[in-house]
């Protein structure tokens, strides 16, 4: 059963990340969001399995988990992710291949990340144009990366995902006729937003417990009959962790939505080390102004927030 379970994040490496990191939260989910997002329109472009995506996104998200977070570029972070994924799977990617989709998506001809008032780019081929040597140096910090990659993660790159568990739950549950094939669309759906969950959901429950969760929101979404009994228990799991999951995914939709708003205040397309650095030296321009908050109330009042935002979603 190892192949069906992945390695989880350990209570003190998320507690490392999310209270005593070197950015405050905010800053580590825009990071977190985009890189993410990244990933996911690089892996559509270049024309990879959606399986072969979310991978190269758990991969991120456990790096992202034990490395700091500022160490490197993000957008190859994603690259690495995407390339490590790929290549050791049916369907590698050339390295220049990979090369001309991340220079397309970060250059100003891409739509990535820009405000919806804002008019369509121009398309302008210069723009993402890399020479030779701009390639080369790109290749070489994608491969120093993947090999710090490799080194975080200690060569333990096995991913399980929740998809095919949940077709085999579906089955089981009858939901996979024609009458009812809303329901699977819906259940992938809930996996492919987890995804991008601040609360790194991939990285906090097994495969399993995701698949049931998804199941379990599609279901209500649509109005499906579900059995009267405890069935989540027939699939391993409890009633405590999917309420957490559930609450999670369905969080995941109006938190995403608030941070594609708020990026383009940020940034211009996807976020750099440098636009962090700069909003930085603002948060702590206006913390010298304003004066320093309480950390117990600051910390009371994230977490209020994030409740509300549960609940409103």
């Amino acid at each position: 059963m190892s192949h069906m379970t992945n390695p989880l994040a350990t209570p003190d490496q998320l507690y490392q990340r999310r209270a005593l990191g070197s950015l405050p939260i905010e800053l580590q989910d825009a990071i977190f969001f985009s890189t993410q997002c990244l990933t996911q329109a690089a892996g559509i472009l270049l024309q990879l399995p959606q399986s072969v995506t979310a991978q190269a996104n758990v991969i991120l998200a456990r790096y992202l988990l034990v490395e700091p977070i500022m160490a490197y570029e993000f957008s190859e972070l994603s690259a690495a992710s995407l390339f490590l994924v790929a290549k050791m799977g049916p369907s590698p990617r050339a390295p220049r291949d990979i090369s001309n989709v991340y220079a397309y998506l970060l250059s100003s001809s891409s739509s990535f990340f820009r405000p919806p008032s804002s008019p369509p780019p121009v398309n302008d081929p210069s723009a993402y144009y890399r020479s030779d040597t701009s390639y080369q140096a790109f290749h070489t910090r994608v491969l120093a990366i993947e090999a710090r990659i490799f080194y975080a993660l200690g060569f333990d790159t096995h991913v399980s995902l929740p998809h095919p568990i949940a077709i085999t739950y579906l089955q089981a549950l009858d939901f996979l006729n024609v009458r009812k094939e809303k329901i699977a669309k819906r259940t992938l759906e809930y996996l492919n937003t987890a995804l991008l969950s601040p609360q790194m959901l991939y990285c906090t429950s097994q495969p399993n417990a995701l698949a049931v969760a998804a199941i379990y929101n599609a279901a209500k979404d649509v109005g499906a009959k579900m059995p009267e009994c405890e069935w989540w228990e027939v699939f391993d799991v409890d009633r405590e962790e999917l309420g957490f999951l559930v609450v999670g995914m369905r969080s995941v939709e109006g938190w995403a939505k608030k941070m594609r708003e708020d990026l383009p205040k940020m940034a211009q397309g996807m976020i750099k080390r440098r636009d962090v650095e700069e909003e930085l030296a603002r948060m702590g321009a206006a913390t010298a102004l304003g004066g320093e908050e309480d950390a117990e109330a600051e910390m009371a009042r994230r977490m209020d927030q994030r409740m509300e935002e549960m609940e409103t979603s």
